[in-house]
């Protein structure tokens, strides 16, 4: 009970001294900005060696909308977080910092790490984590269909970078998207393919700007029904 008013009482604070968002910096759509330039905080922090015990303390604040073990919420408000490469945790956080990713909700728990050793401190925690193994899936009673048609998309034009199983590129920064809920992934990359995700990564951009609102159900239900060998948390008997 004590921890839990410590970190709400964290929590308040947070929202109340973060302050408004930075500026929005010119997004990747304006030819003037890479999508994961190399400089500045999220350089160091990509160079500097996270440790996941002081990453534990400073996940915390975290847990309250991820959850202590980064399951996030099947619902789709907060994505799945555990196993995700520190690479790409980074580069977000960096991003929302900066202004370069819209996300009000998280932005003041973002500004909250102190500097880049604790951004790659909290990024090494939360990759270490087991990938849980239930998560928010497509419940249609279409699901069988919906699944087929969305594998054969994801086959065609997402396996190149995801890989067979989900499990991303760390050296890429393309993420693992195993194990994430399904409202998360299509809300995600209805995002990106309206514009509206400006860090976005341009070819994935290119790739998912034709598809359709069934085709983003379709590859968002098939997406969701990925598992990753090895990285998923053991069975409980």
């Amino acid at each position: 009970m004590k921890t839990t008013l410590f970190w709400s009482a964290v929590f308040c604070s947070t929202i109340a001294f973060a302050g408004p968002p930075p500026a929005k910096q010119e997004g990747i759509e304006s030819n003037r900005y890479q999508w994961n330039a190399q400089q500045g905080e999220k350089l160091e922090a990509l160079r500097l060696k996270g440790d996941i015990e002081r990453g534990e303390e400073a996940y915390e604040i975290c847990g309250a909308c991820h959850l202590p073990s980064g399951a996030g919420r099947p619902d789709g408000t907060f994505p799945q977080l555990a196993g995700q490469h520190t690479t790409v945790l980074i580069k977000q956080m960096a991003d929302i910092r900066a202004g370069m990713r819209d996300n009000p909700t998280m932005y003041p728990f973002a500004v909250s790490l102190t500097d880049p050793q604790e951004l790659a401190d909290v990024s090494a925690f939360i990759e270490h984590l087991c990938i849980p193994t239930t998560h928010g899936k497509y419940e249609g009673t279409d699901a069988a269909v919906q699944i087929a048609a969305g594998r054969k998309l994801y086959e065609q034009q997402c396996l190149e970078c995801h890989g067979k199983n989900g499990e991303g590129d760390k050296k890429l920064f393309y993420p693992v998207i195993a194990g994430q809920h399904y409202q998360y992934l299509l809300r995600q990359m209805t995002e990106i393919r309206d514009g509206k995700r400006r860090n976005a990564n341009p070819d994935m951009m290119k790739v998912i700007r034709p598809y359709t609102d069934a085709q983003l159900i379709a590859i968002s239900a098939y997406q969701a029904s990925l598992s990753m060998p090895g990285a998923m948390c053991a069975q409980k008997k």
